[in-house]
């Protein structure tokens, strides 16, 4: 079976362009292979269709922009071809406003607008000379209208705040591309008032919410991760670049260097504790862009800043299955899932720019820098912790942020990420409880039952179940010496409603070059839970009671506890969470009432 992400020592070595235009290749000739060829039906001809979701997407149209660059690159009529009739289709989803819409349905979002025209003056202004001069006029005429749609519309509060930013991209290239310089203006408005949507201290971007000023109870920003990197930073850098605001290219270095906190030494991101975690996947964001063209574009700034672009890139090419698509999690081929073709056409995109702009796209030598054992780092804006020490990364997270009412990604004092130097990820949180958040853009939950992949502490009462995932309140208090680390919480257990159980619950995480050790103690009887990400093809044994081992291609896992451990029954050998998209080994243990479990965790 193809399995991926490789942990750090199994990683594909870094190369150049060649990586680039090879996946981007690749990914061009999966979608071609789904391209609907029936010009007797109209709503459907020239489409992508999707193999994980059944349906077409509405921002399929978006793939004009690779397969223009590949029908250059290649001289091969087949990607020309194919662009023309993904444009012709896109009628289907064109409003007689200008804008695009997310579905086939003039109701359905037309946010989306503002990403289609990118990806049609990008697709324009590199390779417009494929096209007659009626081609060009009619496709030119169509930006028109889109663009004054993005004018007309557009603010920084239109909705969360990667629309804002990529207006404030779309715009500046809109206005160089149309020679429109009112559009040019708005842009420079808009980008003088995102200078105040950046954390503090740590300038991450927030407004990954609605509104965009909103903050949680703890008065915390919302801050997610995998849009930031992936489609917000993207297009204020290059705006930024283009206009040489050397004001907001120092504001977005730092803003950059900080979210890089977060990339795992794999390539992986880790967005376990982001507003919008209900579409993380281990590489990014299900439906954003990716995060090459901001951090290739900012090397000069920062070397680290082109490893990053290029170890997630090796980590797309490992996630990419044998038909040419992205994969949107690391064990969907374990699991027997098909790949849904959105992350393709919307991840090829930055490639063709990449290639089109000539970045820089040479293997530098800066390490990232999560790959350093730095002890711990701490991120009070949103309530997250980072460790590193010896093997071991980890995230520790009481982030209390509601996108909406009920959607919830790890908080309570979770371990929302736990990684290792040979064995790769180990833990990843899910949703507390997995729901169609952005119907179109996520999948149905497959058969199995909706099992959470955050390590918890969990207990039934009176048929409800209760964890620390929903604990909005817990605190989390840390210490460190030369040979450990150290995170202290105390937390309660809530259901998905937030009611509380009178039960008070600590949990302990220690972390040393060897090993993790775990403690949980609670004053009523309650179940921890450790599910363990591994794939079908990892053998996993019980050795007694109170031991198990998972065997990994870099290693074994040995997981030995205080008190008996169990393997949940499920449908098949793993359970499997959309969030992140992975397989897991469900394993728990009882917490007797006033005495502790503990749970050490070994790699051999």
């Amino acid at each position: 079976m193809h399995h991926c992400p490789v942990p750090l020592e199994h990683a594909d070595p870094p190369s150049s362009q060649a990586l680039v235009s090879d996946l981007l290749q690749r990914w061009c000739e999966g979608m071609i292979n789904l391209q609907i060829d029936d010009p007797s039906d109209s709503a459907r001809h020239g489409a992508l269709d999707c193999p994980g979701c059944g349906r077409i997407h509405g921002r399929c149209f978006d793939a004009v922009y690779p397969l223009f660059h590949m029908a250059k690159a290649t001289g091969e009529v087949k990607y020309l071809a194919a662009g023309k009739s993904l444009f012709a289709w896109s009628k289907n989803v064109s409003q007689p406003d200008g804008s695009w819409t997310v579905m086939p349905d003039p109701n359905s979002w037309k946010g989306v607008t503002v990403f289609g025209a990118i990806a049609l003056a990008k697709t324009l202004h590199y390779h417009g000379d494929l096209l007659d001069k009626a081609e060009r006029s009619r496709w030119t005429n169509r930006l028109v209208l889109a663009a004054n749609y993005v004018f007309e519309n557009f603010d920084l509060t239109f909705a969360n705040i990667n629309y804002g930013f990529s207006a404030i991209y779309a715009l500046h290239l809109l206005g160089r591309q149309l020679g429109e310089p009112r559009y040019l203006e708005r842009s420079r408005e808009l980008a003088q008032q995102a200078k105040r949507y950046f954390t503090r201290p740590h300038k991450l971007v927030y407004g990954e919410a609605k509104p965009t000023e909103r903050l949680s109870v703890r008065g915390l920003p919302a801050v997610d991760l995998g849009y930031n990197v992936e489609e917000s930073l993207n297009g204020l850098v290059l705006y930024a670049l283009a206009e040489n605001d050397t004001e907001l290219l120092d504001l977005l270095e730092k803003s950059l260097a900080s979210h890089l906190e977060f990339m795992l030494p794999d390539g992986g991101w880790d967005n376990s504790w982001g507003t919008r975690q209900f579409k993380w996947t281990y590489w990014g964001s299900r439906t954003s862009d990716g995060c090459q063209p901001a951090y290739l574009a900012m090397r000069p700034r920062n070397p680290a800043f082109a490893t990053a672009a290029l170890k997630n890139l090796e980590l797309l090419k490992r996630c990419t299955s044998p038909t040419g698509l992205l994969y949107e999690g690391i064990h969907y081929d374990s699991h027997g899932l098909d790949p849904c073709i959105h992350h393709t056409f919307a991840h090829a995109k930055p490639l063709a720019y990449i290639l089109d702009s000539g970045a820089d796209c040479s293997p530098p030598a800066t390490p990232l820098p999560r790959s350093r054992a730095y002890g711990i780092k701490s991120f009070p804006e949103i309530a997250t912790h980072l460790a590193a020490i010896g093997p071991w990364r980890a995230t520790i997270t009481a982030y209390d942020f509601l996108y909406r009412p009920g959607v919830q990604q790890a908080t309570g004092g979770s371990l929302s990420l736990l990684w290792h130097q040979k064995l790769g990820p180990l833990c990843a949180a899910s949703m507390a409880r997995y729901q169609l958040v952005e119907p179109h853009n996520q999948q149905a939950a497959p058969d199995d039952e909706d099992f959470p992949l955050t390590p918890r502490l969990e207990k039934a009462h009176n048929g409800i179940l209760y964890s620390n995932l929903f604990d909005l309140k817990a605190t989390v208090s840390i210490a460190s010496t030369s040979s450990s680390l150290t995170f202290n919480v105390s937390t309660k257990l809530n259901n998905c409603d937030y009611q509380e159980l009178p039960v008070e619950c600590q949990l302990r995480y220690t972390f040393t070059n060897d090993s993790l050790e775990i403690q949980a103690h609670c004053s009523q009887e309650a179940s921890f839970v450790l599910p363990i990400l591994s794939p079908s093809s990892d053998s996993v044994s019980q050795t007694a009671l109170h031991c198990i081992q998972i065997n990994k291609a870099g290693g074994s896992l040995v997981l030995a506890s205080s008190y008996e451990l169990t393997i949940r029954h499920t449908k098949r050998d793993r359970t499997f969470n959309r969030v992140p998209g992975a397989q897991a080994v469900p394993i728990e243990a009882t917490v007797p009432a006033n005495a502790p479990l503990r749970l050490l965790l070994r790699v051999s």
